[in-house]
């Protein structure tokens, strides 16, 4: 275990193992966190917070510890994309440009954010400029990750809770606890104060023991929305501070006036990406009912291009699935759209061609769906994707709302101005116009409904992890 900023022998001998979604062949065996790891976690975090310099040090002094980390992060990016694309199957094109590039851009965005952030403001009051604003690190910070994107989910919580003066335990996913160590390997080579990070590998009773943890003051969790309501409740209890980014089932508006092929390619990056393994994935696209087989026709042909195969090929566009538990439930939902009525167009629950061993699933598309189906109301996880049809511009707005989820979202079409429009009108954290929802760290990300709620990212990701002290001075 990577405790206090240090390596220290786990409390149990239990370990995980973390398998192969291509070869389905042990990787590794990691130490699995127990409760007494989370204590002594938690109390190293403590002490860090309420008797470490880490918390009183200088927004300027964090700003290049961050620094200092990113450079290190830097020269290792490859073997964090090696990393990811071998634990969890994301195709090593992919894991090199978003799953360890990402991060990398969080973190000097952040740093240049936190070089321009308010940390003290003068306000005026009532009777003159008597009031000033001190924004004071939150505390001691569980941050609880899912497989599916980890290092881009870790710098959105690690970094703006660093920057802010927070200790922070984080607790990647049993599926993909290999990056997570690699990066405490660089956070200890960064030398940051002892205390102020740790990193537990473990199941969901180990986080459930450190977000219910009395020394924790904030939960940062990301995850599914089942999961969420049981943090939710947890947090509530003792009233500590929490953030949730949850699951997603966003629409794509595709207005009549709208290029299919364009369309195509564009619903291909923002939902097929990753194997479809992405919470702000347009997995709703929405057509107008008389252009329906045009769009559906180019989304097929898009969908034909895709390589299926082995992640670590540069070739390869679709890669396995994270588990076999993953596997067979996506391929339920398929066989869900069929019972349900929706037209299967291509893909499906077979293994891809020229596949027989690994946890795949071929990119499968429905039309002719209707949004009342599981396909088109519970989020799959998976490359599968839903045409429904509307009639009118009204219906369409009406079927993207009609989601219990509010993530993400996007509208296409010739006129910037009119999709604008139609994007004010739809309960989504995050919206794109003529593109899928392009993560920008300068812009805050998250949901609404069941998506969670929260802000990470852009100077709204730094101030979740901040209190805001009002001071008020008698006038002399």
């Amino acid at each position: 275990m990577f405790i206090g900023g240090s390596w220290t022998p786990a409390a149990t001998d239990r370990t995980i193992e973390v398998i192969s979604p291509h070869t389905q062949d042990v990787l590794a065996r990691v130490a699995a966190a127990g409760p007494a790891d989370v204590d002594a976690a938690v109390a190293s975090a403590r002490k860090a917070f309420d008797d470490g310099d880490w918390a009183h040090s200088s927004p300027t002094d964090r700003i290049n510890a961050v620094r200092r980390l990113g450079k290190l992060y830097a020269e290792h990016q490859a073997d964090m994309a090696e990393t990811i694309s071998a634990e969890m199957g994301a195709p090593i094109t992919f894991a090199r440009r978003a799953q360890a590039g990402l991060p990398l851009s969080i973190m000097g965005a952040f740093t240049e954010i936190a070089e321009a952030f308010p940390w003290t403001e003068a306000r005026p009051g009532a009777h003159g400029p008597d009031i000033r604003l001190h924004r004071t690190p939150v505390g001691v910070v569980a941050a609880v990750v899912p497989w599916n994107m980890p290092q881009f989910l870790i710098s959105t919580k690690l970094i703006p809770a660093l920057l802010a003066g927070c200790s922070v335990v984080l607790k990647p996913s049993p599926e993909a606890p290999l990056d997570a160590l690699l990066l405490a390997e660089l956070i200890e080579q960064a030398e940051l104060p002892a205390g102020v990070v740790s990193v537990l590998p473990g199941d969901a009773e180990t986080g459930h023991h450190l977000v219910t943890h009395p020394g924790v003051d904030k939960v940062s969790f990301t995850g599914s929305t089942d999961a969420g309501r049981r943090v939710a409740t947890a947090c509530g209890v003792e009233l500590k501070r929490l953030s949730l980014e949850l699951g997603g089932k966003s629409a794509a508006i595709v207005l009549a006036d709208a290029d299919p092929a364009t369309v195509a390619t564009g619903i291909r990056f923002a939902s097929l990406s990753n194997s479809g393994q992405i919470c702000n994935a347009l997995t709703r696209i929405l057509v107008p009912e008389h252009r329906s087989a045009e769009f559906v026709d180019a989304l097929v042909a898009e969908i034909d291009t895709l390589a299926i195969g082995d992640p670590a090929d540069p070739s390869t566009q679709i890669g396995p699935l994270v588990t076999e538990r993953q596997q067979h439930r996506v391929r339920g939902y398929i066989e869900s759209g069929v019972q349900q009525g929706a037209q299967l167009v291509c893909g499906g629950t077979e293994m891809p061609d020229g596949i027989d061993h690994g946890w795949y699933v071929r990119p499968t598309l429905f039309s002719d769906a209707d949004n009342s189906m599981r396909i088109a109301r519970e989020e799959i996880f998976g490359p599968v994707l839903t045409v429904i049809p509307y009639g009118d511009e009204e219906e369409a707005v009406r079927i993207a709302n009609d989601s219990p989820f509010g993530l993400a979202g996007s509208v296409w079409g010739a006129d910037t101005d009119r999709g604008l429009a139609i994007a004010s009108r739809i309960r989504a954290g995050t919206f794109g116009v003529n593109q899928g929802y392009t993560m920008d760290p300068f812009a805050p990300f998250g949901g609404v409904k069941s998506s969670g709620y929260g802000r990470e990212l852009g100077r709204e990701g730094i101030d979740s992890y901040l209190e805001t002290m009002s001071i008020s001075i008698a006038q002399g």
